[in-house]
């Protein structure tokens, strides 16, 4: 390689980026001769087409190039706040496909519009419409095509003309076939429908938003400002009302599902039994302390109880992906009950626990029903790095590594558990994606992305500083990891740390994974940077995790002074140079570690943070925090804005001014407060931009500002 050259913010977020070619959306065709990917263009990082690779030959081409077929219209304010909720509100182009079932054709939705790709390169319009198809679907058996447009799920025969099938209600506020705000935002559920797997039923949610709050949002953008009536259930207030039905794909024989006399729980999860005799509802108590699984008859919606889980004493119910239904009637269920997530067999109501130990099941990556073979991702042998094991049902507790050690692992499989797709990384290699058989032997490379002399980070390999990885113990003996980057140093002088921090729950930030390039950008000024897990962060075990019931900002704070303490007592660190960074619950931590230790940090950024959490939503919030109508006093204790007069050390508030997450009124308390207990502070905002701010220009702007801002106040490397 030739030498390397000097790492800055305008290359960390110029194209093409330095992770390199790592593709989004990998699929096989369902004749397994295709594999296809969303590939990044070389000159624009966000924007995405269609690529497939035709496996018998080892050629890769362009299946639909989007800016050919882009219309160039604007999103709808629904599709737009829905990829907000996905966090790819960031991306251009096609950012989602589905194949056909007899794997001729691809559906790909592109702005606002649906269009089938056929194989030879012909691309067929299926919407003309005005109005946005979202969450578009094709029915397992390939017949019919499925979407929501203006609050109503239509379907109709692939190439046909698609209606209506849900009923037209007189209120704006009632929705068919969409998931709520909070099923989105904090359940990782984007679907309101779900086909059988026949094409017989489909269920579909209803959601009246009527009880819902409404927060006057203000998009604050250069030349303007919009406002929007969102409906937004701050803890402590109404849910959206949800029901599920269940009907025919042309509407008829619609039957409502039995979920109970409780109004106010959550629809969690929705699924088919393999034979679609069965429907599979999982309902979430309000205080998400017991989950209960629903057995539904898909001709009367008639339910029973299947079975429950209950939290552990002062914890909660973490939802999961991580089950399979098989064709035998039993279930491959993932669970915290004996304190740390593992997989359990169900079968004729008998419980049988397949994994165990002080470690976690991270996914469930496949079953291979036909030789009884279970596949997943778990921190067995590293608490910071996934690895993919597989065992037999018959004899779990014979565990086979089926990756390679010193890298961490995210991993796919088709739906019969034939084949891998595996993605890997580490501290010193961007993503490289790969397919692979049952063994974990590599068949072909997806994406190698080899760091060689084309490779975009090339010319800065020389200077990248590999990660040191330590543990440090909380008061209560708690082991906490930490991850530190060194800068280039010379012996005997002291050097600032740039103490970078996430601290809320379902979150891992200490890993071997790659971490991108920005983490090596701060340390090429002449930083060291570090972060650490504190309690209540993820992969952990309940008992790592549930410290922060009801006492948000309270053990985490505590933690992360462990971590700055630790950072005082190193002969190369400065320890009257300690500046403090986060982001969303990251900047909510920044303002309680400068209120909570004043003098410890030289300077605290903190960006999008949550400043009263009976300003967030209420499956989130109330999930650790309790209702507030209930425990007003422990979202007393936990909100920021009480002690912001606490606050000495030089303070840098960041926030987009269009954030429909952490909504701006969180920072606009937070000024006034400050303003009125006379605190000097400093202040970005940014117009037009939502929780995330970031882009080509406006990165560089972003974190140009926050390296001034810690300048003017004196932390900077020695001279």
């Amino acid at each position: 390689m030739s030498e390397a050259a000097a790492l800055d913010f305008a290359r960390v977020f110029a194209s093409p980026s330095l992770a390199g070619p790592v593709p989004r959306g990998v699929k096989l065709s369902p004749d397994g001769r295709y594999l296809t990917v969303l590939r990044a263009r070389a000159e624009d990082r966000e924007r995405y087409d269609l690529w497939g690779f035709e496996r018998t030959s080892g050629e890769w081409s362009m299946l639909v190039d989007s800016l050919k077929l882009t219309s160039g219209r604007e999103l709808s304010e629904a599709e737009k706040m829905q990829r907000e909720r996905q966090r790819i509100g960031d991306l251009k182009g096609i950012v989602s496909y589905e194949w056909t079932a007899d794997g001729t054709a691809i559906l790909v939705p592109l702005d606002g519009d649906l269009f089938l790709a056929r194989l030879d390169g012909s691309v067929t319009p299926l919407t003309t419409s005005s109005a946005d198809a979202l969450n578009p679907a094709l029915s397992p058996k390939g017949g019919y095509l499925s979407f929501v447009r203006e609050q109503r799920l239509w379907i109709g025969k692939v190439g046909g003309e698609a209606q209506p099938i849900s009923p037209a209600e007189a209120a704006d506020t009632v929705h068919w076939g969409e998931a709520e705000f909070v099923a989105q935002e904090e359940m990782a559920r984007f679907t309101g429908y779900w086909w059988a797997p026949d094409d017989s039923w489909i269920a579909v949610q209803r959601f009246d938003d009527a009880p819902v709050g409404i927060v006057t949002r203000a998009a604050i953008g250069a030349e303007g400002t919009r406002t929007f009536e969102q409906r937004y259930p701050v803890a402590g207030s109404d849910n959206a009302l949800v029901s599920l039905f269940v009907m025919r794909p042309d509407g008829s024989a619609r039957v409502e599902v039995d979920l109970g006399p409780d109004c106010d729980i959550y629809l969690a999860r929705v699924d088919w039994a393999p034979d679609g005799e069965t429907l599979y509802v999982q309902r979430q108590n309000r205080a998400q302390t017991r989950l209960e699984m629903l057995r539904v008859d898909p001709a009367t919606g008639a339910a029973e109880l299947w079975f429950a889980e209950e939290a552990a004493p002062k914890s909660w119910i973490n939802l999961s992906d991580n089950y399979r239904f098989l064709a035998d009637g039993s279930l491959i269920w993932w669970s915290e009950r004996d304190g740390f997530g593992h997989l359990y067999h169900f079968k004729n109501d008998d419980w049988r626990q397949l994994t165990k130990g002080e470690w976690v099941v991270g996914k469930l990556v496949g079953v291979d029903e036909q030789n009884g073979r279970v596949y997943f991702l778990g921190t067995r042998d590293d608490p910071l790095a996934m690895q993919l094991y597989a065992f037999d049902l018959a004899h779990p507790d014979r565990m086979e590594t089926l990756g390679e050690p010193g890298w961490d692992h995210a991993a796919s499989m088709d739906k019969r558990g034939q084949t891998l797709l595996i993605s890997r990384s580490s501290p010193t290699q961007p993503s490289q994606v790969y397919l692979a058989d049952t063994s974990g032997k590599r068949l072909a490379w997806v994406e190698e992305n080899k760091l060689d002399d084309a490779h975009p980070y090339a010319p800065f390999c020389g200077h990248h500083r590999a990660p040191r990885f330590g543990t440090i113990t909380a008061d209560d003996g708690t082991v906490l990891h930490w991850k530190m980057i060194l800068p280039d140093m010379e012996p005997g002088k002291r050097y600032p740390v740039f103490f970078q921090h996430y601290g809320g729950p379902h979150a891992q930030t200490v890993t071997r994974a790659w971490a991108g390039t920005l983490e090596q950008a701060i340390a090429a000024r002449g930083y060291i940077f570090f972060e650490l897990d504190n309690r209540g962060s993820a992969n952990r075990g309940v008992a790592f995790e549930s410290p922060i019931w009801r006492a948000m900002g309270a053990p985490e704070v505590a933690d992360q002074k462990a971590g700055a303490l630790y950072l005082k007592s190193l002969p190369f660190v400065d320890g009257g140079k300690i500046a403090t960074y986060g982001w969303s619950y990251g900047g909510y931590m920044t303002l309680k570690m400068l209120e909570a230790d004043p003098g410890l940090y030289a300077a605290g950024i903190s960006g999008a943070p949550v400043t009263k959490w009976e300003l967030y939503d209420t499956h989130y919030t109330e999930r650790y925090m309790g209702d507030p109508r209930e425990v007003p006093e422990a979202y007393a204790k936990a909100n920021a804005l009480d002690d912001a007069g606490k606050i000495a050390d030089p303070f840098l508030l960041i926030h987009g001014m269009a954030d429909d997450n952490v909504v701006f009124e969180n920072s606009s308390a937070l000024i006034a407060k400050l303003q009125g207990e006379a605190v000097p502070f400093e202040m970005m905002l940014y117009p037009g931009y939502t929780h995330r701010v970031g882009g080509p220009k406006v990165g560089v702007h972003l974190w140009e500002t926050i390296f001034a801002f810690l300048s003017r106040h004196g932390v900077t490397p020695p001279q």
